[in-house]
């Protein structure tokens, strides 16, 4: 179970894993909170690989009915 620091490496997981966004994507799914993250302390952002893993699977899901 591995962390993703900061927005940049979470675009070049995402990238890696056939799921890529924008920058702007990202910000908007934080607003709303429709992205799982925790801010630990000040502005650092940090993503858990296995619960974006699964973020990702079901946004694929959720695609795939429209």
């Amino acid at each position: 179970m591995g962390k993703i620091q900061g927005i940049e490496n979470l675009l070049v997981y995402l990238d890696s894993v056939g799921y890529p966004l924008t920058e702007q994507q990202i910000n908007e799914f934080l607003l709303a909170r429709k992205i799982p993250h925790s801010k630990p302390y000040g502005n650092r952002i940090v993503f858990d690989r296995a619960h974006i893993q699964w973020w990702v699977d079901m946004q694929r899901k959720t695609d795939s009915l429209f």
